[in-house]
């Protein structure tokens, strides 16, 4: 379906951030292109047709967060307070995790 070696660049899994201009150059980059199934990849062939390349940020933990389960650490709210997007939880464990913080 795809036909380059590589995907392009591409903000991966939960979530991320971007201003209401973008967005709107987005939609109508959307229109130019053949709908892709992955929707993390098409979003990157997007951000290609606009010459825009997404960055990254630690606070966007898109594989998920190391747990150590002999570790008080992810029972400290200080663990989550440079994070934006946690990937990977239960609900269970995301209500726990916001109500630490």
């Amino acid at each position: 379906l795809y036909n380059k070696n590589i995907y392009p660049p591409y903000a991966g899994g939960g979530g991320f951030v971007m201003d209401g201009a973008l967005a709107k150059r987005l939609h109508k980059a959307s229109e130019t292109l053949e709908l892709y199934p992955i929707d993390d990849v098409f979003l990157g062939m997007c951000l290609e047709v606009l010459k825009v390349s997404p960055v990254g940020h630690e606070g966007f933990k898109t594989f998920g967060i190391v747990r150590n389960k002999n570790s008080k650490m992810n029972k400290e709210p200080c663990f989550y307070r440079s994070m934006l997007v946690v990937h990977k939880l239960l609900p269970p464990e995301l209500l726990q995790m916001w109500e630490l913080v």
